[in-house]
């Protein structure tokens, strides 16, 4: 079997901080990606700077936000594989690797792991285990795996099945979730509890968040019951 092209895709808005960690993990893959993707939605920082300097290339999307920033670099992509995950995230080695093994199922369109969150506040580090735990109730739940967005891939050819498709508006749903639900329709989305990678824990220091999480998942729900029965 050939060996596959690999685009990775990393959506960005004011990551100077944590960007340069997450090239480089990607600079120590076993297996190198073709290419790699920074979106600049709309920076104000070093950030392009910074992914430059790594060698990614650098597009830029002007509409503000987490799908169109995702579209535009997923449309930009040029691999077979298109690779996704977040700006402070941090790969381990074999994850190009594994993400070419899951997708050699030409039955398996879609592949997506957990992640464990680095820095967390030691009352919060169960966390590592309430991630894997909401995948496995979302799989009851929608009656098939589904994406978490800083740890995910997709074959190109199943995304341009579904670009049509996918909602485009960040508080009506949760982009990596609502893509995994317009997938099941095409292909199966596999979730590879292996696949797992290290992601910051900064957006759960705030309690919002929570509400606001849970607020547009339950509307999401509601609003695709037909993707939720397969």
């Amino acid at each position: 079997m050939k060996d596959v092209s690999v685009s990775v895709i990393i959506p960005a808005y004011n990551e100077e901080k944590s960007i340069g960690r997450c090239l480089q993990s990607l600079a120590n893959q076993t297996e190198k990606p073709d290419e790699i993707i920074v979106v600049d939605n709309n920076c104000t920082d070093r950030t392009a700077q910074i992914a430059r300097e790594y060698g990614a290339k650098v597009i830029k999307e002007k509409d503000q936000g987490m799908i169109s920033a995702r579209n535009a670099g997923f449309e930009n992509a040029k691999c077979e594989i298109l690779a996704r995950t977040d700006a402070d995230s941090i790969l381990p080695s074999d994850w190009i690797l594994k993400i070419k093994n899951d997708l050699k199922d030409a039955s398996t369109g879609a592949v997506s792991g957990p992640a464990y969150y680095f820095a967390s506040p030691k009352p919060f580090r169960i966390f590592g285990l309430a991630n894997k735990t909401f995948f496995r109730i979302n799989k009851l739940l929608m009656k098939h795996d589904v994406l978490f967005g800083p740890n995910m891939a997709i074959k190109k050819d199943i995304w341009v099945k579904v670009i049509n498709d996918v909602c485009l508006l960040d508080k009506d749903v949760h982009e990596d979730l609502d893509l995994g639900l317009h997938l099941s329709k095409y292909t199966k989305v596999k979730f590879d509890y292996k696949l797992l990678i290290k992601t910051s824990f900064r957006r759960w220091l705030k309690l919002n968040t929570y509400f606001k999480y849970t607020k547009i998942y339950l509307k999401m729900l509601r609003s695709h019951k037909a993707y939720c029965s397969n």
